[in-house]
């Protein structure tokens, strides 16, 4: 799948079949999104790679939206850490920036995924991090459930001329 075709029908996909994701294809969605741009290069990252059924089902309830991690197979956690965060508000954007490459490479992989928001939602931060176990200093930012689809959903056309503004607004 070419780089335009993916970004444009990626979708969230929220049923999966009961099959879990090789080692080899996790570690590729990581790497995909450990080549995303950070200000200053400063890559403050860290991941949580969740694939105990156990663990899955917890996060289904401690989550208000992410009743779908009771079928799938794989989660990952994007967290920042603030011990490397050099500028304030910038991990939200380069962790931001990750979650969409993961994303990305999942649909490129044949792979559904869902990004669930966790940052700024205190009691999702604590009730998640409670779970994973997650250090003060990281600060999860989200949390994408994924698995192979038993759905398609049909890309829609989010075009919008009369958003689009040049030079000046």
């Amino acid at each position: 799948m070419d780089a335009i075709e993916t970004i444009l029908t990626r979708r969230s996909i929220r049923k999966y079949e009961d099959k879990k994701v090789p080692a080899e294809v996790v570690k590729a969605l990581l790497d995909a999104g450990m080549h995303a741009p950070t200000a200053r290069n400063i890559q403050p990252w860290h991941f949580i790679v969740i694939d105990d059924r156990a663990i899955l089902d917890q996060l289904s309830i401690a989550h208000p939206y992410a009743k779908m991690m009771k079928q799938a197979s794989l989660a990952i956690l994007v967290g920042g850490d603030r011990n490397l965060q050099e500028v304030e508000g910038y991990i939200i954007q380069d962790c931001s920036a990750v979650t969409q490459n993961i994303m990305l490479a999942a649909h490129a992989y044949g792979l559904g995924s869902v990004w669930l928001g966790m940052y700024p939602r205190e009691q999702r931060m604590q009730d998640v991090g409670k779970i994973l176990e997650i250090p003060e200093h990281i600060l999860p930012v989200s949390l994408i459930s994924i698995g192979y689809p038993t759905e398609t959903v049909k890309p829609p056309v989010r075009y919008k001329e009369e958003r689009v503004h040049f030079n000046k607004f």
